[in-house]
């Protein structure tokens, strides 16, 4: 009787262990912080989380540098986005001020238009916003 009782709470342990378990997400929404200036740097990092296997939609806004994706995460991970991101010259920002930064290699690669590290190229694409939006009212 003992072993049966034994062997019954094991297999409810088990059990309780299980459901417990974190399952992996098909439909996971994150947002990752990325450096970028203007509509072709949208269109580049759009492409490259798209590209990520595993992720199902992505859209990034200029204005808040924040690239809101689904993601199924049975298939990839938020790393492999962001490596993606950075493989296309883009930085991550991360939280506390910190981030991944690309190489120069695929940084350089990006139009000049698209070179948000420059102080110059961000104030003018601040400017033209701000002119786009006095325009479109």
């Amino acid at each position: 009787m003992n072993k049966i009782i034994l062997t019954l709470g094991i297999i409810l342990i088990g059990f309780t262990a299980q459901s417990q378990e974190m399952k992996d997400n098909k439909n996971a929404k994150k947002v990752i912080k990325v450096d970028g200036v203007c509509g072709m740097c949208k269109k580049r990092i759009e492409t490259a989380a798209l590209k990520t296997k595993g992720v199902k939609f992505a859209i990034w806004s200029p204005e808040t540098h924040q690239l809101n994706v689904i993601l199924d995460e049975r298939k990839t991970e938020v790393a492999t986005i962001q490596q993606n991101i950075l493989n296309v010259g883009h930085d991550i920002l991360l939280a506390g001020n910190k981030k991944l930064v690309a190489k120069e290699e695929a940084y350089n690669s990006v139009n000049p238009c698209c070179k948000y590290r420059d102080d110059e190229v961000v104030k003018d694409h601040k400017v033209g916003q701000k002119k786009q939006k006095k325009h479109n009212k």
